[in-house]
């Protein structure tokens, strides 16, 4: 997947009153690098996210607050994922006076303020509104930019393909709530500039959307290939493995991916089941449409 990636910057102006700073950890699952951002015009600013503890970080950081006459003044952490907070000792020691924020900091953890919904951090030059939008994280906050109505979307929305979510019911709710939030571009956690908000967002609802008509389709009917005559025939009575159900909707990706892939397979059956659609038995593992309520 690297190989398809548009190389980014370390550090790069993305707009009067954001710059970029790559945490200097490219990899598969964090692409070009964790993105922090320096956000603001004087010479307090904010930072969302602080990277995974790696040393170029801090120098890139360190130059960029040289370069810019500034210090950090709040810092705003999207998650816990380690990626995300990894960074905040080296932030503190190049700005001791930081706050670090996140929501709902971890009793392990000293020095953290709790992010509330809707609070507002200002410095000159930007307003951000905090947001929280559950889903890739239970913590996962993102924030709305308002002079820009730009939103920064941490690992619920990336520059390049698709993200993770540990609870796709809260993902699909926070994903529709961020549809409607700004008309401008987004700021990933990860990835490029998102140019169009809410046409990236439309596009990741629709995507997972479109995962659990897959799945439905084969657990009714046996495959995804089916005509529309076939629609109405009655309601399958077969049960599927998480791995069976994935050895048809990703029969193109290579077998070595297809554990990883019945991961994500049972983080949509559980959303099916709570509404009701799917049943599971748990001695099994084996999963049906529910009988008491007919899909498709």
């Amino acid at each position: 997947m690297a190989t398809q990636l548009v190389p980014l910057p370390e550090v790069e102006r993305l707009s009067t009153s954001v710059i970029r700073i790559l945490a200097g950890n490219p990899g598969k699952f964090t692409l070009q690098g964790t993105n922090t951002y320096l956000v603001g015009r004087g010479t307090r600013r904010l930072l969302i996210d602080t990277g995974e503890g790696l040393p170029r970080w801090p120098t890139l950081l360190q130059s960029v607050l040289k370069d810019e006459n500034a210090v950090v003044h709040e810092v705003l952490l999207t998650h816990w994922h380690h990626d995300h907070v990894k960074g905040i000792p080296d932030l503190l020691k190049i700005c001791p006076q930081a706050t670090v924020y996140k929501h709902q900091p971890s009793e392990k953890v000293e020095g953290q303020t709790d992010i509330k919904d809707g609070q507002v951090f200002k410095v000159e030059g930007a307003t951000l509104e905090a947001f929280y939008t559950p889903g890739h994280a239970i913590d996962h906050m993102s924030f709305i930019f308002r002079e820009e109505d730009a939103i920064f979307t941490g690992d619920n929305v990336l520059g390049h393909g698709t993200a993770v979510f540990e609870d796709l019911g809260a993902y699909i709710a926070s994903l529709k709530k961020m549809e409607r939030a700004v008309s401008g571009r987004a700021y990933p956690g990860h990835g490029t500039v998102i140019a169009d908000a809410t046409g990236k967002i439309t596009e990741y609802i629709k995507h997972r959307q479109q995962r659990e008509d897959e799945i439905l389709r084969v657990l009714r009917f046996g495959r995804l290939d089916v005509e529309s005559s076939q629609q109405e025939s009655p309601l399958s009575l077969s049960s599927w493995t998480p791995i069976q159900i994935v050895k048809i909707i990703y029969r193109d990706v290579p077998e070595s991916l297809h554990v990883p892939a019945s991961h994500g397979v049972v983080l949509v059956l559980n959303k099916l089941e709570a509404e009701g659609k799917v049943e599971h038995d748990g001695a099994s593992g084996e999963w049906r449409l529910s009988a008491q309520r007919p899909v498709l």
